[in-house]
Parts: C-alpha cells; sequence; structure tokens
C-alpha cells in the first residue's frame, strides 16, 4: 500500500470517532501517514490537519448556501493534495453534504472510499442511497437498522457497532462532582447540552435562558451549562444573565456532569444518546432558522427527530422542535420529569434496552480493520 491515507470529519463527534479508527489502524500499520480534516484530537494521533473541522460546521440549507465559497476551497484544497498525495484509500466520516461530492471525486481519482456513519437515508434525502452506491466502496454503519436498508440499495455495508460505547463513561460518581464544583446536594441539577454549533447556541440560548428562569421559580434547582470542546466559553457566558450565580459552564467532565444530573436538556444530536447510554433522564430540543426548517420538514421521513427515540421505535423522551420549542413547554416537561419516578425509571429501562441493541465490540477496531481489508482487496 502507499503510505497515506485521506481522512475526513466535518465535526465534533466525527472527529472524536476518527481519532480513535486512525489510533486502531496505526495499530496494524505504524508506518502509515494520514492527512485530511479534523481537529485536535485527530492531530494529537499525528494526522497532518490540512483544514480545521471548524470551517465546515456549518447547519442549515440557507446557512451553506451563504458559506458555498469557503466550502469550495475547502473541497478544492482536499482534491489537490489527493492528486498530490496519491492515498491507498479514503475514510469519510458523516458530513454527507461535503463528502459525498468528495467521494465523487476520489472515485474518478480511482481511491476507494470508506465512509464511516452512513448518511441518515432513512430519515430523509433517500436519492443519496443512489450516489453512495456509485462513489462509496463501503459502508461502516452505527445503527443496526442500517445495514438492510443499504444492502438492499445494492451498497456494501457492514454495523460495526457504535463508537460512543468505547468513550462514554463517567469517571467519577455524583457525590464527587457535586463537591468539585461546589454545587448543593439538596438540589436538583440540570445538566443543558446547547449544541456543539455557534449557530445552535444563537436559536437554542434565548429560550434556554428564558426557561431556567422561570424552573428556579418553581423547583429547587442548580444547573450546568456543558461546552462543546470546540466552542469558546464567552460565546455561552455572553448570553447568560449576570446575577446567576447557581448557573456553571463546564468544558471538561461532561460525562461526569451527565451521569450525576437528575436531568438532562440536550439539542438534538450525538448528545442525547450520551445522556442515554449514561442512562440520565433527558428532554431533546431543536431549532433551525425557520427559512431551513420550512424547506427541509416535508423531506423528513421519521416522525422523531432524537435518535434516542428512534432507536427505541417510539417516543420514551419529550421532543421540543422548532415552534414548540418554548420556555413553557420546557418549564412542564421539566417538572413533568422530575416530579415522578416512574416516568423516570420507565425512560432508563428504555436507554438500557437501546444500549443492548448498539453491539459490544470496538466499533473503531472494527473499521480499521475494515479499511486494511480493503485497501488489500483494491491494491
Amino acid at each position: 500500500m502507499t503510505d497515506s491515507l485521506l481522512i475526513i470529519a466535518g465535526e465534533k463527534s466525527g472527529e472524536n470517532y476518527g481519532a480513535e479508527v486512525v489510533r486502531c489502524f496505526r495499530a496494524l500499520h505504524p508506518g502509515i501517514r494520514f492527512f485530511g480534516i479534523g481537529g485536535t484530537k485527530m492531530a494529537a494521533e499525528g494526522v497532518d490537519i490540512l483544514v480545521p473541522m471548524d470551517a465546515l460546521a456549518v447547519v442549515g440549507l440557507f446557512e451553506v448556501i451563504s458559506h458555498l465559497p469557503r466550502i469550495r476551497r475547502i473541497f478544492n484544497r482536499i482534491r489537490s493534495e489527493v492528486e498530490t498525495r496519491r492515498p491507498a484509500a479514503a475514510v469519510l466520516i458523516d458530513s454527507p453534504d461535503f463528502n459525498l461530492r468528495l467521494a465523487k471525486k476520489l472515485h474518478r481519482l480511482g481511491v476507494p472510499v470508506l465512509y464511516y456513519i452512513g448518511p441518515t437515508v432513512w430519515a430523509w434525502r433517500k436519492g443519496r442511497l443512489k450516489t453512495v452506491k456509485k462513489y462509496v466502496r463501503e459502508m461502516c454503519l452505527i445503527f443496526p437498522f442500517e445495514e438492510d436498508i443499504y444492502r438492499k440499495a445494492g451498497v456494501p455495508a457492514r454495523f460495526v457497532g457504535h463508537p460512543l460505547l468505547e468513550r462514554v463513561r463517567a469517571a467519577f460518581g455524583r457525590d464527587e462532582f457535586l463537591s468539585r464544583n461546589g454545587m448543593d446536594p439538596d438540589k436538583k441539577l440540570i445538566v443543558i447540552m446547547p449544541g456543539s454549533r455557534r449557530s445552535e447556541i444563537r436559536f437554542h440560548m434565548p429560550v434556554l435562558v428564558e426557561a431556567l428562569k422561570k424552573i428556579r421559580q418553581e423547583i429547587p434547582a442548580q444547573f450546568v451549562f456543558v461546552l462543546a470542546e470546540n466552542l469558546d466559553p464567552g460565546i455561552l457566558q455572553a448570553r447568560l444573565p449576570r446575577d446567576a450565580p447557581d448557573i456553571k459552564i463546564l468544558g471538561e467532565n461532561a460525562y461526569e456532569a451527565m451521569a450525576a444530573a437528575d436531568l438532562v436538556l440536550s439539542a438534538c444530536g450525538t448528545a442525547n444518546l450520551e445522556t442515554a447510554l449514561l442512562e440520565t433522564p433527558l428532554i431533546a430540543f431543536y431549532r433551525l432558522s425557520s427559512l431551513t426548517y420550512k424547506a427541509g420538514v416535508k423531506l423528513v421521513k421519521v416522525k422523531d427527530y432524537s435518535i434516542v427515540n428512534i432507536l427505541a421505535g417510539k417516543r420514551i423522551v419529550a421532543e421540543l422542535i422548532q415552534r414548540d420549542f418554548t420556555a413553557d413547554n420546557l418549564v412542564r416537561e421539566v417538572k413533568t420529569i422530575l416530579g415522578s419516578e416512574d416516568i423516570r425509571s420507565a425512560m432508563k429501562d428504555e436507554f438500557r434496552r437501546i444500549k443492548s441493541l448498539l453491539g459490544r465490540d470496538s466499533a473503531s477496531a472494527n473499521v480499521a480493520g475494515e479499511l486494511d481489508a480493503l485497501i488489500r482487496r483494491s491494491s
């Protein structure tokens, strides 16, 4: 094989998974060199980061359109490097708007593509299956129900397990978390995860701040905002009331905070599943620009937005989406869940069932093995 591989991760969760794949693949081939798009964790594994992943962290149709010139420059940079370095294969992680276009170019250049964490064709834009079939050599999937969908479309696919099972665990318990952070063990702990993108913070924070003010008036509670690794604390601090001594912002110990919480309020996305794996009661929410939402809502083929509900096959956590994401609705759901042990217990039972569906083997090692086999078949 040649001594280089391309790897592309366009956001935080994909970058975490990508770093583990690089580490596992290097255990098989210590001399291999990776280059591409990622962040600090992939860089720490020795990946030559040509473009930081934050450059691709744009959500929403109209938001993407406004950033097209920059995205086009990034695409051209990667294409140029591929033509120069001639990698043995490419690992594309999630980010389908960018990665499927790149897969087409890689196919023309003779670079086999392994796609890890496939486009959610079961939720919307099923037509992407045709693109995947033409330009992707193999899919590595993280949800068991996806395998049949891709294989029926004629795409070689394998369910490799979910990489969060390797990562999600708390290093210490609730008592230590509260003690470390000077928090009151007699108050309810509500952890808020407003999102990992700047646009998500912009849309979510006004509602969250208003809701927390109302919750404080009705429930003896304390609040922790968990900051995504790629965001500056100032982004949240600027949106929090200055007279809020019982609101903390944490950039570390996220899993410990989530595990210690009585309730997590989380933007739809990876954080929902992380919360479920930690068996903490959850409320999911999400808001986009009205133009983006109206353009996309008719294309969505699922009735639920949280991956937790999708995996469960039914609504087990409340979802407050777009117009339903209001302070009053959020306060109502918080009071309902915190006021009912039966609701919290039933939710935790479903979370344990979901965990059992996601596999036991190391997803990262499985992907590394599939990549090794793909390269051998292609050489």
